[in-house]
This record gives structure tokens, sequence and C-alpha cells, in this order.
């Protein structure tokens, strides 16, 4: 694949990946990218209802997606799989979809679901995408007290995967943070060696579409989806499906 291929996941479910993935896709195409979008597993959703697809589109305006798998529980995929008596998303179908967006895209952003150990398959996890695809990982995190252990540990285990992080997103900061949080933005890059590369006002998920997709090169660096500006922490290792 010639696209630059971004998996974007979090430190924890909820806390605010598909905002931060329609950020990046509307930052990205300001400066001229064509950006495609897959979301590797939904779950939560009924079959036919919006999920979080609709919701870049909503925010970041129309462009390319791909949902290879739905289950209705909002579970964990693998457990949302067994749950509904569904097979559960495969690595294949997941590379496939990929693959289709990446033919016209020149930045294809994978959201995972919840953190980087969730298991989208019994056997599957986001890391084993990323790795898969070669893709870098942006991280989004919580900025309130907490989030220094559970960043770090996300961080942790994807070098311990053998996949590069391109940066930390900061999912939801407040207009008025308090010591914590001011503490943490400069603790986060000195503790995990990765850089805050975008920081998404709270709230920016109620913006009508033009005005997040004009607020939205405020917010997010170009690190986020410029891979000149990535900073390789640890080489890929190679592994056999």
């Amino acid at each position: 694949m010639s696209a630059d291929i971004v998996v974007v996941t979090g430190t924890s479910t909820d806390i605010g990946k598909t905002i931060a993935v329609a950020a990046v896709a509307s930052a990205a195409r300001a400066a001229g990218l064509r950006v495609a979008v897959c979301k590797a597993a939904q779950t939560g959703v009924a079959p036919g209802e919006p999920a979080d697809l609709a919701e870049v589109e909503r925010l970041a305006g129309s462009l390319p997606t791909r949902e290879p798998a739905r289950f209705p529980e909002p579970l964990a995929p693998e457990t949302a799989a067994a749950r509904a008596g569904l097979p559960p998303v495969t690595l294949a179908e997941i590379v496939d979809a990929v693959a289709e967006l990446a033919v016209n895209a020149d930045l294809v952003l994978v959201e995972g679901a919840g953190g980087v150990l969730v298991r989208l398959a019994s056997d599957l996890t986001i890391l084993d995408v990323a790795n898969r695809l070669d893709a870098d990982l942006l991280v989004v995190t919580d900025p309130g007290l907490g989030t220094l252990n559970h960043t770090e540990l996300t961080v942790r285990a994807a070098h311990a995967a053998g996949v590069r992080v391109r940066g930390l997103v900061i999912g939801s900061w407040p207009d008025a943070p308090d010591l914590a949080m001011t503490c943490n933005l400069a603790d986060l890059p000195r503790l995990t060696g990765i850089p805050v590369v975008a920081s998404i006002p709270t709230g920016s998920g109620r913006l009508a579409s033009l005005d997040f997709r004009a607020a939205a090169p405020d917010w997010v660096e170009a690190g986020a989806f410029h891979p000149a500006h990535t900073q390789e922490t640890v080489p890929l290792k190679e592994i056999h499906l």
C-alpha cells in the first residue's frame, strides 16, 4: 500500500477516539491530503444505525469509509461477536478493507476498539492490525489524573509488539485545566518519549461540521498525519500469519 496508514487507539474506551479521528482527518484534508477511514470493528450499534464512521463524516465531511464488522452489544468485539452468534472480525477482513481505501487515499486512518489489548477476536488485537499493516499508532489519552500510568502502559505494550507510536492525542482538553492536567501535558511526553501531536478541546464533537473542520488544523500538528514528521521509536518486527 502506498498510502500512509495510521491506527488510532486509546488508553481506554470512551476516551475520544472517534472525535480525534475526525479532527486528524479534517486537518489532513486541510493540508491537501486525500483521507479515508476504517473502523476495525464496530460494537453497540444495530444494523443500519449510524455509528462511529457516520460521526466522523458528520464532522469531517464526506470521505471513503469501511466497517468490516458490526456487533449489536456495547462490549469488546470478541465478546460481542460470541454473544451475537456471529463470527469475529478477522485480520484479513480489516487488511482488505484498508487496502481498498488505500488505492485512492494518501492517508488511511484505522480506528480501533477500546485500548491496544482489547480483543477483536480471540487471537487478534489492534496491535496485530498495526503490525500487519506496518502502521504507526496515534494514542488518544485523557489529560487527567491517572493518565500517566495508562498512557505509559499503552506505549510500552506497543513497543513490546514492535509497533511505532507516532504521537499522543489529548482526547478532551478543558477550558480550565486543573493542576494535574497542566502537569500531565509536560509529563506525558517526558515519560513516554512520544510527543503530544494533537489536543482536542472538550465539546468539539458538538460543533457544526464547518466550524469543526475550520478549527481542526489548530488542534492537530502535522506530525499526526505526515510521515516525514514521525519519530521512529522502535524497529518493526516481522509477523507471520
